[in-house]
């Protein structure tokens, strides 16, 4: 009985696998599916006008083609499709025509080799090709543009322009030199009224100062008044010399008045009236402001002591200081402006009064006056100020942006975009700078070329590492050269 349902169950088996391979609905719409398929590959290349064939690279190691999809068998990554301009490039430089300059290492581009193997990490040796080659004639290195925009690279081009600046400095306000007066008596005397009595006061010339009572003062009024009553006596005599020396002698006695500095008006008083009066009235020979005082009341005085100084300040100076490396954007004369941190918003303008001759040791920077009118008394000295200087323009300046230029210490580096993808370095001479970010081309470029203005450090290390990676690959050249048995 069992002998005989397993006969039975080996008939069923045989009868469907005969079944299954003469009559197959899965294999019948397999082949339609690859008719068809077939029929779309042949209309896509009709379209394309091309039957070639789709291949396929890794986006981390270019040199990788394969003309199916799946894994990039370095890195493990999925492979992207190759673009026609790339198969074409491709189709148009066989890789069997490519020449391979050296094997690189992959995580330490100066790390290069002359044959494949491993690197000191153990990871495997990619091929540089001579087309790959970045330096080019003077150092120029050629980048992908895809790249280039990857990186944020700026450009911009060189132009001429009117080149000036504007110098920034803190300065002092101080008194006009040239303006301040030393008030002293000229006669010995007590001091018997003060009218300026406090520094700071505004007086004006020929305002009185005080009254002197001096004991030679009151002796040579008496004199003087003798001396007019002799002239009118001997007025009518008949002898020449005796009126020719009363005249004489009331001369003498009115220049010394004078040399007193007794005023005009108080020697006419005396005469007008023939009263001596007991004390005098000093007047002010100046206009200005009282900065010093030593006159007090009832102090006596000796001649030749100083009463008080006077300053002007319908004008001031101020006193600014700047390094020597701004010194040839300034001269005598030119326009300078101030504001005032009480005042904000308002500027005074002026100008370069004076450059002083000598240069500062300890902070190494050298003073300008500058000069300034003050009619409102608003500035006043021993106030700090911003003081603007405008320099000298120089016209039709080679001018770039300072951001641009590389500065090694030895040379002054910029890089000059020859064709799309494709930099040189050049150095460059510099010169002046200006508060707005520029600097003047003395040599090295010309007007209407491009340069780069950002992720230039970049570019110089992708230089630096190619010029040396050529160094390398030189050595070896000539080490081979004087060894011909070397293998």
């Amino acid at each position: 009985m069992n002998r005989k349902i397993i006969l039975f169950g080996a008939v069923v088996v045989l009868l469907i696998i005969v079944m299954l391979f003469f009559w197959n609905p899965f294999r019948s719409a397999s082949s339609s599916g690859a008719e068809n398929g077939a029929g779309v590959a042949e209309q896509t290349a009709g379209q394309s006008g091309e039957g070639e064939t789709q291949l396929w690279t890794c986006g981390m190691h270019p040199e990788v083609i394969l003309d199916q999809p799946g894994q990039c068998p370095k890195c493990g990554m999925n492979l992207v499709p190759v673009k026609k301009k790339e198969t074409a490039e491709k189709k148009a430089k066989p890789k069997g025509e490519r020449k391979i300059l050296y094997w690189q290492a992959p995580m330490d581009p100066t790390e290069i080799y002359d044959h494949p193997g491993k690197s000191k990490m153990g990871m495997d040796l990619i091929p540089v090709y001579e087309d790959q080659a970045g330096l080019g004639a003077g150092g120029a290195i050629t980048i992908d543009p895809a790249t280039v925009q990857n990186m944020g690279v700026r450009m911009t081009t060189v132009k001429k322009q009117d080149f000036s600046r504007v110098i920034r400095t803190v300065g002092i306000i101080k008194y006009n030199e040239e303006r301040l007066y030393t008030i002293n008596t000229k006669i010995s005397g007590w001091i018997e009224r003060l009218y300026v009595d406090y520094t700071g006061k505004l007086v004006r010339r020929g305002d009185p100062l005080l009254e002197i009572y001096s004991p030679d003062l009151v002796t040579t009024q008496e004199e003087y008044l003798l001396a007019v009553q002799n002239l009118k006596a001997v007025q009518k005599a008949s002898f020449t010399s005796i009126r020719e020396g009363a005249e004489s002698l009331l001369r003498s006695t009115r220049k010394r008045l004078s040399y007193w500095d007794i005023p005009e008006s108080e020697i006419k008083r005396l005469e007008e009236t023939g009263k001596v009066r007991k004390t005098l009235q000093l007047h002010s020979p100046f206009s200005g402001v009282v900065i010093h005082k030593n006159a007090v009341e009832g102090a006596f005085v000796k001649e030749g002591s100083n009463l008080y100084q006077l300053a002007d300040l319908s004008t001031v100076w101020v006193l600014a200081s700047i390094y020597d490396n701004e010194l040839p954007w300034i001269t005598e004369g030119q326009p300078a402006e101030m504001e005032l941190s009480y005042l904000p918003g308002k500027r005074f303008r002026g100008k370069i009064n004076y450059i002083y001759p000598y240069l500062n040791e300890k902070a190494r920077d050298v003073q300008v006056r500058l000069e300034f009118s003050n009619p409102n008394l608003e500035l006043k000295p021993g106030m700090y100020a911003n003081v603007f200087l405008s320099g000298k323009t120089i016209h039709d300046a080679l001018v770039i942006p300072t951001e641009a230029v590389i500065r090694s210490g030895k040379r002054n580096l910029v890089f000059v975009v020859r064709e799309k993808g494709k930099f040189e370095p050049r150095q460059i001479r510099i010169g002046e700078e200006d508060d707005r970010g520029n600097v003047r081309v003395i040599s090295g470029l010309l007007e209407g070329e491009t340069i780069v203005t950002s992720a230039q450090f970049m570019l110089d290390s992708e230089s630096r590492l190619q010029e040396a990676i050529q160094k390398m690959l030189e050595e070896r050249k000539k080490s081979k050269s004087r060894t011909p048995n070397s293998k």
